[in-house]
């Protein structure tokens, strides 16, 4: 089989592309970035080809690439660019693939579409990453409602950041979910640390098994 997974996270910054390149090495995926907003610094996308060591051809192009760094229909709007959502569509690769969204569920990618009413459409199982640190309860339960109320299907949460046994077991009892594991800081970030801590942090074979 050949698994599909949509990478979100809680809130902006929290590490989901450093976890989408060790996700998609993992798995020896291919990666697929819908939308990029800014191009000035490293895109997502050539950040999890460096971090991941994933071949170019293995990248997925985005659908939009936006130079302003802003929420995708701000930036859209400032560079002149209409999104079609209706035409998003995952890419049909024979491998798995890990797609990752911009910032939270509910970031606007035009005027009267969140990214969250996008992945409903694709009924792709989500992973959620969440930070451990202070305030991440009360972001993952809503980003878990935010979910079920559009019936996307859940895989589970993963936690990024120094361990927090309490807010993990709390999290998996409260929002209902599975916790996948706990991805640490990393500084430096390197493609050797960066492979090492997710195979001793997260069951790979877990990934694996989830049909398409």
């Amino acid at each position: 089989m050949n698994p599909r997974f949509v990478i979100t996270g809680t809130d902006t910054g929290i590490g989901k592309t450093v976890f989408s390149a060790a996700l998609t090495d993992a798995l020896e995926a291919f990666y697929w970035k819908p939308v990029q907003s800014g191009l000035e610094n490293e895109t997502d996308s050539e950040t999890v080809r460096r971090l991941g060591r994933i071949p170019s051809a293995r990248i997925h192009p985005e659908a939009y690439r936006l130079r302003t760094p802003a929420s995708p229909h701000l930036g859209a709007s400032i560079d002149g660019v209409r999104i079609d959502f209706e035409t998003l569509a995952p890419p049909v690769v024979d491998a798995p693939l890990v797609i990752e969204g911009a910032g939270g569920l509910l970031v606007p990618l035009t005027e009267r579409v969140v990214f969250a009413d996008v992945f409903a459409r694709w009924q792709i199982p989500v992973i959620l990453c969440a930070r451990t640190g202070l305030g991440t309860i009360n972001h993952t339960l809503l980003s878990l409602e935010a979910l079920r109320a559009r019936c996307i299907p859940i895989f589970g949460v993963a936690f990024i950041g120094e361990p927090q046994e309490d807010t993990q077991t709390i999290l998996a009892e409260l929002g209902g979910v599975r916790s996948l594991g706990r991805l640490p800081k990393l500084d430096p970030v390197t493609p050797q640390s960066l492979r090492q801590v997710f195979r001793e942090n997260f069951d790979i074979d877990l990934f694996r098994t989830e049909p398409r």
